[in-house]
């Protein structure tokens, strides 16, 4: 029996995308955008190099703690309950950026503290 992860996956943009405008702006840490990566959602409102499929992870039993930043003594932004799933959008250095929920807030979790679903 497969498993299709489609129910979590969000619509990808079509057409062609054309920036009229200033980019998206909204409040700090509750937009999945960094100066060098975007959700794919944001396509065609925000411009990036790059943009991101997000991955979803399921926290694990331990909870875990929302990092500014991808260090042990950044600030933490907030706390993830076990068992909610964080969109990963980036992996780098045993750390994950991304967001929690669809309009919550964005941030760093370690790898260590997620499963995939």
């Amino acid at each position: 029996m497969s498993v299709s992860d489609a129910p979590m996956r969000p619509a990808l943009p079509e057409g062609m995308f054309i920036l009229t405008g200033p980019g998206v702006t909204a409040e700090v840490g509750r937009l999945p955008v960094r100066g060098d990566l975007a959700h794919i959602g944001l396509a065609g409102r925000c411009f990036v190099p790059h943009y991101a499929v997000p991955m979803p992870h399921r926290v694990d039993g331990g909870g875990a703690a929302l990092h500014n930043a991808a260090r042990a003594d950044a600030d933490e932004i907030g706390a993830l309950p076990a068992g909610a799933i964080f969109d990963v959008l980036d992996i780098a250095g045993g750390w994950a950026w991304g967001q929690y929920g669809e309009d919550g807030p964005v941030g760093y979790v370690p790898m260590s503290s997620l499963e995939t679903p």
